[in-house]
């Protein structure tokens, strides 16, 4: 969405948006339709037969939107078939989907490197729709900025699809179900995550999951990604899930093994590990991602689908094997291929995901469907701090919130991942974030100084940047050289700006907050303006480094000195 008026003139390479004070210039179509903000009855009426968005208020002063064909002035039917009543009084925003847009523009899809294939491929859709999948977190504990990292690439992928005129329908799980330190064994046993965590803080397990949960949403919605389609949770899918292992095992892809729980016979997929580039026949016993009691499986490399529970007593359910919990993989192929209609054009996740979670997974899904169900593999790579990998041992996990602590904004972080190819190793440090931070208000300042106009401007360097291989580094760089760029008029410098930040979600067009001075500070800044004026570096350069130290970004010119927080 990207403010509540856009109209375009065809003739021109220019869409205007004017702004209501509720911008968010980070919408998923880019071409060829207006918002309006005022009574939208004659909007729809105008519009019936016709596919659209609408954006509609909820009384807890939230949002939903709603994507179909208009059939009447209160009803909409969307791709499922589904017929939804709505209020017009409700509707916040409306854009109208024109056909051609969706369809006829075939320059700027989007290319991406596909693990499976070791080559980067052009997405695939089915008229005009791109269906992603996006591993989710588990909510036994905060997410980290490394996790952020993987969130923030579908975010980017789905911002970069909208950008070449295709729509969206991304899924994200979340899981909530226990089992995570079972396929996670490091140098022994661990108990399992989410109960571990219930009785170190002897609350119940599900509500830690919904805590977790309430904050993963807070920290995507500081780094302003646009929210996923839906959160399924695999608590909430258990039904779907036994129904999948009961399939496969009629189909020979599963069985029980000698202690009653239900594996998945991996030698019935022939291409097993085409994903991490593994083979069953070079994977040997007691490799790390195993469960701790899997005796009762036929083959070192068969995977847990449903572990009865032993002694366990919380987080199991009923099933046709008696009391137990799912396997951590089959969660995602269930969710995927009930909640995407059985094909998945872009599956993403972190770089550790690739095996043995996702090799499993497309094990697991292709036995379902009978075909290959994802068509792209795409996956993040590692984030480093400071040097070192991000451990709760080492000492150096890093929230969003510990920025925000720091005084920085929460964007910074987006900003600094955005300067990396997302699957390039990163090495995060507390310098890149106040840089970033720094930079950021800066282009924030600009911005506000060429002018006030919400129209952008497509630059087609930006737009051939994030549509290959999102190369959001030349993106990032692009705007750096138009910002020094002389020839280039303050208001086509914000045009363009803008038009960038519908992908990089910056917010650029945030008015910087500007905290009054001190009178401290305001002492100090005359102090060193006498010290300048008497030649006296010295004093004017130790007091440079006080005011730094402080907050503030000083700069000195033939005009004077002037400031700015960082």
């Amino acid at each position: 969405w990207f403010g509540n008026h856009i109209c375009h003139e065809e003739s021109s390479s220019w869409l205007s948006l004017t702004d209501g004070g509720n911008s968010n210039p980070a919408g998923r179509a880019l071409h060829d339709y207006c918002y309006h903000v005022n009574d939208f009855r004659g909007e729809v009426a105008q519009a019936l037969g016709k596919r659209a968005t609408l954006r509609l208020r909820e009384g807890d002063g939230g949002f939903r939107d709603i994507v179909g064909v208009l059939q009447s002035e209160t009803e909409l039917l969307n791709r499922r078939g589904e017929l939804i009543t709505f209020n017009p009084d409700d509707i916040a925003v409306m854009r109208v989907i024109p056909v051609f847009n969706r369809r006829d523009i075939s320059h700027g899809r989007l290319s991406i490197y596909d693990t499976m294939s070791r080559s980067v491929k052009e997405i695939t859709q089915t008229d005009g729709l791109v269906t992603m999948y996006c591993c989710g977190p588990t909510v036994y504990r905060d997410a980290h900025v490394g996790n952020l990292r993987t969130f923030l690439l579908a975010d980017l992928m789905a911002r970069t699809i909208a950008l070449t005129g295709l729509e969206v329908q991304l899924i994200q799980n979340i899981t909530d179900v226990g089992h995570m330190a079972d396929d996670f064994q490091e140098g022994g046993a661990e108990g399992d995550k989410m109960l571990a965590e219930s009785k170190r803080t002897n609350i119940d397990p599900f509500e830690i999951a919904r805590r977790y949960e309430e904050r993963f949403h807070q920290d995507l919605e500081r780094l302003n990604v646009i929210p996923a389609d839906l959160y399924p949770k695999a608590s909430e899918n258990m039904t779907e899930m036994i129904a999948a292992i009961e399939e496969l095992i009629a189909n020979k892809s599963a069985y029980v093994g000698s202690d009653g729980s239900v594996y998945f016979d991996a030698a019935s997929c022939a291409s097993y590990g085409a994903i991490s580039g593994n083979k069953l026949d070079s994977l040997k016993p007691g490799h790390r991602y195993e469960y701790v009691d899997e005796g009762g499986k036929r083959f070192h490399a068969d995977w847990a689908l449903w572990k009865v529970a032993g002694g366990r007593t919380q987080m199991i359910w009923d099933s046709p094997w008696g009391p137990g919990f799912p396997g951590w993989h089959i969660e995602c192929s269930v969710m995927s291929i009930n909640l995407l209609q059985a094909h998945v054009n872009v599956h993403i996740g972190g770089i550790d995901l690739r095996f043995p979670h996702h090799d499993n997974e497309r094990a697991q899904s292709n036995a379902l469907t009978k075909q290959e169900t994802v068509d792209t593999w795409v996956h993040g790579e590692h984030l480093l701090f400071e040097g070192r990998k991000m451990s709760k041992s080492a000492g150096n996990v890093v929230l969003l919130g510990d920025l925000i602590e720091r005084g920085l904004d929460p964007l910074s972080l987006r900003f600094a991942l955005l300067e990396n190819r997302y699957r390039s190793q990163m090495d995060l440090s507390w310098a890149s974030l106040e840089a970033a931070h720094s930079t950021l208000r800066r282009w924030r300042k600009l911005m506000s100084e060429w002018g006030t106009s919400s129209e952008f401007k497509i630059d087609e360097e930006i737009t051939d940047s994030l549509s290959t291989d999102l190369d959001t580094p030349r993106a990032m760089q692009r705007l750096r050289v138009i910002e020094k760029d002389s020839s280039i008029g303050n208001q086509d410098k914000r045009a363009i700006y803008l038009y960038a930040d519908q992908v990089l979600g910056l917010a650029l067009d945030r008015t910087p907050e500007e905290k009054p001075l001190t009178d401290e500070l305001e002492k100090l800044l005359h102090e060193r303006e006498i010290a300048r004026k008497e030649k006296n570096w010295a004093a004017s350069d130790a007091l440079r480094n006080e005011l730094e130290e402080a907050g503030l970004e000083i700069n000195d010119s033939a005009a004077g000195q002037s400031w700015s927080w960082k």
